[in-house]
Formats: C-alpha cells, structure tokens, sequence
C-alpha cells in the first residue's frame, strides 16, 4: 500500500525538501523549551510580523545562540555545571537544548531580546513583488 503525503499531487513540483523538513518535524517529540508564537500587526498594517517567545529561565545571555541556517531559525541553549557548588538537594538541573523553526521564503529576524527568563524573537516578512515573466517559446523543424 503505498503512502499518500499532501505533496503527492503531479502539480506540486519541486516540493521534496518541504515534504522532508514535515516529516522532520513530525518526528521531534522534545518539548523543552516550551515557546509562544503571536502575530503582531506591522507599523503599516500590511506587513508580517511574528514573534517567537521561549521560556529560557536560568541562561544567561552568553548560554543562548539564536542562529538562522538556510530556511531555518535555530536557538540553542548551553548550560555547563558549576562544579565548586555542593548541593543538599538538586531539582534543577544545567540542561542543554535546540529548537529550530522552519521559516518560510523571504522571512527575516528583525530582534532578538532576554528579559525576565524570556526570549523573545521578532520576525518578519516584507511584502513581495508580484513578479511575471515571460518565457518564449521556441520552435524546432
């Protein structure tokens, strides 16, 4: 029985790398740390804007990355353990985690801001030229 994906359609073309990247992200389960997304309206109203907001209790600036590679914003978090410390009880542990987001064609990362344990990513997308081209046709004997 073969498998039906939403990409499977003929007209669909060149769509191989969007189906990879959804299977991708259908398979990460990790939900450290937890994060909000909210659209923000544009200063002209017509513009995009998306901001990303993770829950970073705990880093310091110098222990996050926010990083965007290719079509993807990566935030990367590193704590390392104080080993001068001696602990009665240890309930919060020094973690290390990644989160990537996938972006979409022509979205940028305006900001990035840490304030009271919370990171906070703005995004946006500029209003794109509608381009049409024209393509001649040859004709061959």
């Amino acid at each position: 029985m073969s498998r039906m994906t939403p990409f499977s359609s003929p007209l669909l073309l060149g769509f191989d790398a969007m189906e990879k990247t959804l299977e991708r992200l259908a398979k990460s389960g990790d939900s450290y740390p937890p994060y909000n997304i909210e659209r923000l309206s544009g200063a002209d109203g017509r513009t995009e804007r998306l901001r990303i907001t993770l829950a970073v209790a705990g880093f310091a600036e110098s222990d996050l990355d926010v990083t965007t590679e290719e079509n993807q914003l990566v935030v990367r978090g590193r704590q390392t353990d104080d080993t001068e410390r001696e602990f009665l009880h240890r309930g919060i542990a020094a973690r290390q985690f990644q989160r990537c987001f996938v972006l979409a064609d022509g979205m940028r990362v305006i900001a990035a801001e840490l304030k009271n344990g919370l990171l906070s990513i703005d995004l946006d997308r500029p209003e794109s030229e509608r381009l049409v081209r024209k393509i001649n046709i040859s004709v061959k004997d």
